[in-house]
């Protein structure tokens, strides 16, 4: 009886935006510089509750490095699903490089966007068939992510693969891909403090002329980012650079550096 349901739940969901629509397709090189704008920006995922995103207005520059930070609850998730149209706005737009992204086809826009989530999809077979899943590369172009990533010794079948080889897995995906966004969806939240500092040091190397937009769990790693995004109940409580924000004690961000430092150092406290 619940299985019947639960195909009856499925048969009645909304089927998603056609993936290309033929007479507004961008062109080839879109998008070449990654500056993302949020025009008016409302998102409710359904229609009787409250809106989750509350009419953001901001503009992510592009080829720089931008962290969305805020507690649980403030909108982070959905501000990135809402970039890969997973969710569709209420109102407003996300126009990128000049090109309403909800004019186009979801093949089109996905296509050109990368990203790294929290928890990475590995498929059973070869480590060239996981950074290549639709064989869209050449063998020598593979070759040069594996060695680079030294993943030529991991094990086939991702069999007791770790955390952070998984995410390294992810990045050489993106390194294939060469998108102009990269996108991190907390992506270093499950990995130990080493690993992370060995995918920070990835990131900001092979990514240096890319948007790169972080949603970031451990708020210390945004220092050295060019821009934070504050979000606060679904709305844009601060936006500037990590320093400009930390000058002043009172701001968003200064609150939220206090909060993860004692939580840490409680933490660090008991695991003694």
């Amino acid at each position: 009886m619940i299985s019947v349901e639960r195909i009856l739940q499925y048969s009645r969901l909304k089927s998603e935006a056609a993936l290309l629509i033929e007479d507004n397709r961008p062109q080839g090189h879109w998008p070449k510089n990654g500056t993302i704008d949020f025009k008016n920006l409302q998102i409710r995922y359904v229609e009787h509750l409250p809106s989750i995103i509350k009419n953001i207005n901001c503009t992510f520059p592009g080829k720089q490095k931008i962290s969305v930070v805020g507690r649980t609850g403030s909108g982070k998730s959905t501000l990135i699903q809402a970039l890969f149209r997973i969710v569709e706005p209420r109102e407003g737009s996300i126009v990128i490089d000049g090109v309403d992204i909800h004019k186009i086809g979801l093949l089109d826009l996905r296509s050109k966007l990368s990203i790294i989530p929290q928890d990475p999809t590995m498929f059973q077979g070869t480590v060239r068939g996981n950074l290549d899943p639709l064989e869209q590369y050449s063998d020598k172009e593979v070759w040069e992510v594996i060695i680079f990533l030294h993943a030529h010794n991991f094990a086939e079948n991702g069999e007791n693969w770790s955390a952070g080889q998984r995410q390294l897995f992810c990045i050489g995906r993106a390194l294939l891909k060469k998108s102009s966004i990269i996108v991190l969806d907390e992506a270093t939240s499950s990995v130990d403090y080493a690993t992370n500092e060995i995918i920070q040091k990835i990131i900001n190397a092979e990514f240096k002329n890319k948007t790169v937009v972080a949603i970031a769990h451990r708020i210390h790693t945004v220092i050295d980012n060019d821009l934070v995004l504050v979000l606060s109940d679904g709305r844009v409580a601060e936006f500037d650079s990590p320093s400009k924000l930390l000058e002043k004690e009172d701001s968003f961000f200064s609150k939220l550096i206090k909060e993860y430092s004692m939580r840490s150092k409680s933490f660090n406290n008991l695991a003694k």
